[in-house]
């Protein structure tokens, strides 16, 4: 559910975030700083790679023991363990719940917070376990299930970790999730719905914004995210082979998972380009001179890259299972096609192709869909009503 922004005379908590990474999370705390209410924000990262998150060094405390070596390895494509993920994460709370300072709130990325939330409950305050996906349990299952179908023997979720989540989850006074798919994953799992609050992502429009146009002589289709089968990358491979048109290119960018580089080797055709992980100064310029962004994911929470390519102007076609009808409408700023369905996909990019009225069409509702997203100042706004009522009741 969604709890209503609080009244201003509500009393005003002091927050503290904790974030094993970045994430949304670092959007999360400059808005809390802007409203006067961020005590501090814990990450695994280095500050190095935090500066550019735009607080200042006093708030930012980090403990990047493991979490950039484990970065490195993924951008090399190597897979890194679960076992390793965990490890990880609990050092990372054991590090934060022995500075913590006295707050009113702590907000923890699911998988590191349970010490730390505890901690702050012991002291009066409230512990909101923020999850960035569907329910553990859920993505387990989904992910487990598209590992089988390619072969590929691996363990979806590492039972350690579906274990500290479950804990989390029942331990917090508040779960909050980005999107409508994401919330039903938790009702679907047993939890109650006045547990679970939802605030789809924003977008920095300081950052993402038209500053090209696609080309008339070849229709460009886009992909950013990990390349691997969460993502559906298979089913996007499938859907551009299939898709007929004269000129198309499919360019994909960002780093290449182990465990799908056998299904590349066997399935490529003509037209795909890997651009590997580029940063995200990049992606405007590639997202603004593509006629649509593909998002095929097997399961994700609200993929930050719809709001950034909506922000571009670009047309999305995501999956079911993306987050996306929280930031578009079906059919109007894009398409949303069922889960392992390649034939949707080549459809929507047939009619896409096919159209021009349609693609100038969906690139202004896109443009103006972001309009009324607001950047993130509306989630900033939003999930700040929801802390103030959550500390006063």
């Amino acid at each position: 559910m969604n709890m209503p922004s609080s009244s201003l005379d509500l009393p005003k908590p002091r927050v503290v975030v904790s974030v094993a990474g970045a994430f949304h999370s670092f959007d999360l705390a400059r808005q809390l700083h802007a409203a006067g209410h961020l005590e501090r924000i814990y990450s695994s990262f280095n500050w190095e790679r935090l500066q550019r998150e735009g607080l200042p060094r006093n708030l930012v405390s980090t403990f990047p023991v493991l979490h950039p070596a484990l970065m490195l390895l993924g951008r090399f494509g190597v897979s890194v363990p679960e076992a390793l993920i965990l490890r990880n994460q609990l050092l990372f709370d054991r590090w934060v719940v022995g500075r913590i300072p006295p707050c009113d709130v702590v907000v923890a990325l699911s998988g590191g917070g349970l010490r730390t939330g505890a901690r702050v409950q012991e002291r009066g305050g409230r512990y909101v376990c923020d999850r960035g996906s569907s329910h553990i349990r859920f993505q387990d299952r989904v992910l487990t299930e598209e590992y089988k179908r390619w072969g590929v023997s691996r363990i979806a979720c590492n039972p350690g970790t579906i274990e500290r989540e479950e804990a989390e989850y029942a331990q917090c006074d508040a779960i909050t999730v980005p999107s409508e798919f994401a919330r039903r994953s938790f009702l679907e799992m047993g939890v109650p719905a006045n547990k679970v609050y939802k605030f789809p992502y924003g977008v920095d429009i300081s950052r993402f914004a038209p500053v090209a146009d696609p080309p008339k002589d070849r229709f460009e289709v886009l992909f950013v995210g990990q390349v691997a089968l969460r993502k559906g990358i298979p089913y996007l491979i499938e859907a551009f082979d299939r898709f007929s048109h004269p000129n198309k290119r499919l360019r994909i960018v960002g780093s290449i998972g182990n465990e799908i580089r056998p299904y590349l080797d066997r399935h490529l055709p003509d037209g795909v380009e890997f651009l590997g992980a580029l940063p995200q100064s990049d992606l405007p310029r590639i997202m603004s001179s593509s006629h649509v962004l593909v998002l095929p994911s097997i399961e994700e929470g609200l993929a930050l890259v719809q709001g950034q390519a909506l922000a571009c102007g670009c047309p999305i076609i995501a999956s079911t299972n993306t987050g996306g009808s929280d930031l578009f409408t079906d059919g109007a700023e894009g398409f949303e096609v069922p889960i392992r369905s390649a034939q949707a996909i080549t459809l929507r990019l047939a009619q896409l192709a096919d159209d021009p009225h349609l693609q100038r069409q969906m690139r202004a509702a896109a443009l103006e869909r972001v309009k009324s997203i607001g950047g993130w100042d509306d989630y900033g706004r939003k999930y700040l009503g929801f802390l103030k009522e959550l500390t006063v009741g």
